[in-house]
């Protein structure tokens, strides 16, 4: 079982702290830490980027970086939830194309949580930048 909590601090400043024992600022208002909406892309790209990391090297592809990157629409009234989701994925290394388009798409349709949660309210789309090749 995973736990989260925060503590209320002031404004609309929240400390959280999750089962892994690290503490994260949320503020709804972006002075001091970011939303809780900028978290779950956060979280998102986090997640998929885990997983192209672990399959890239399982696969033995000499990649040297990956950013994930995502932008995302937000629904005009509440929830306002996100509608549309755009990752680009920067990767690094002579890297196999098609070894990098197969983790990105086992990320986005098997293993990454966050996605599958995300794909329920948001269309999620990707895009694979090359940086050396």
């Amino acid at each position: 079982m995973t736990e989260a909590r925060t503590t209320w601090v002031a404004d609309q400043r929240f400390d959280g702290i999750a089962s892994s024992g690290h503490r994260i600022v949320v503020d709804g208002d972006k002075k001091s830490g970011n939303s809780p909406m900028e978290l779950v892309l956060i979280g998102l790209c986090g997640c998929t980027g885990y997983d192209v990391v672990s399959i890239l090297t399982k696969k033995r592809e000499p990649f040297t970086s990956l950013e994930v990157r995502a932008e995302a629409e937000r629904a005009a009234s509440p929830p306002t939830v996100y509608t549309e989701i755009r990752l680009v994925y920067r990767v690094g290394g002579k890297v196999s194309r098609k070894a990098v388009e197969d983790a990105v798409r086992l990320s986005e349709e098997k293993y990454c949580s966050v996605a599958a949660m995300l794909n329920k309210t948001a269309k999620i789309s990707y895009r694979i930048e090359y940086l050396d090749e």
